[in-house]
């Protein structure tokens, strides 16, 4: 099944994604360089980043969403991709949070908007995972004749195309 919604015939939530979780993702190794130097430059830097970031998530999530709103009820697919945009709506939000935090003071974000960033980096990366199930083994998004129900990449299964041209278990 492919995307709901396109520009140009190419689907617009994974031309959106990269933005979000490359700023987001390069928040947290700021943070961490502040904290190994002591330098609140790059803490304020992270703190724009993740306001980009989470802006550009929100955006992501709406075609997400749609595209999301089109997998057939009962599927496999519907099922990864329900935790896949709720595990990446709440790391949006964990940043969100630790961005409000360092409003007050970007330079000197304290331990919890810092730890907030890196679980929400653990969830980016749960998130991405989902995500290249439902893009990479069922073909979500982005093939007519995707595999609504392939199984996990983790089960060893691979998964292939039948003589018709159809996505099936091998």
């Amino acid at each position: 099944m492919e995307s709901k919604a396109k520009i140009v015939g190419h689907p617009i939530h994974p031309i959106l994604i990269p933005f979000p979780l490359g700023l987001l993702t390069t928040s947290v190794v700021f943070d961490v360089v502040h904290l190994l130097t002591g330098n609140a430059k790059w803490s304020e830097i992270s703190f724009w980043m993740i306001a980009v970031g989470v802006i550009g998530g929100l955006l992501a999530a709406v075609f997400g969403l749609i595209d999301w709103l089109g997998i057939p009820s009962g599927t496999r697919a519907k099922a990864i991709g329900l935790g896949h945009g709720l595990s990446n709506v709440v790391m949006v939000g964990l940043f969100a949070v630790s961005w409000v935090l360092r409003s007050g003071a970007p330079g000197d974000p304290g331990v919890l908007p810092i730890i907030l960033s890196f679980l929400g980096v653990g969830l980016a990366s749960l998130g991405g995972f989902l995500g290249g199930e439902l893009v990479f083994r069922m073909g979500i998004g982005v093939a007519e004749e995707a595999h609504l129900n392939a199984s996990s990449s983790l089960s060893g299964r691979l998964v292939g195309r039948s003589s018709t041209g159809a996505r099936g278990e091998e």
